[in-house]
């Protein structure tokens, strides 16, 4: 789980205005964090195979975010997966 800190750090990371903390862009921020500190945690329990389903869950989620703000506004989608150093 992360920590709130983290997760308020990547929601204003990625915010579109003041108040925008629930956006699809925010999301995806959020989904990132977990799924790098998720990975870490396989790193070291290779066997923990709940946990990799509930990665794999997570990385689909935030392909279909993705894919919804691409159709949306293509710009906003190039500088999203580039400023969370996400591959296309």
């Amino acid at each position: 789980m992360i920590t709130s800190e983290k997760k308020a750090s990547a929601i204003k990371s990625v915010q579109a205005h003041k108040s925008d903390t629930g956006g699809a862009s925010a999301q995806v921020a959020i989904l990132t964090e977990r799924i790098k500190q998720l990975t870490e945690h396989l790193k070291l329990h290779k066997h923990d195979f709940m946990a990799r389903r509930g990665l794999l869950q997570m990385v689909g989620q935030r392909r279909r975010l993705l894919r919804y703000i691409a159709d949306k506004d293509s710009k906003v989608y190039l500088e999203l997966i580039q400023k969370l150093g996400i591959r296309r």
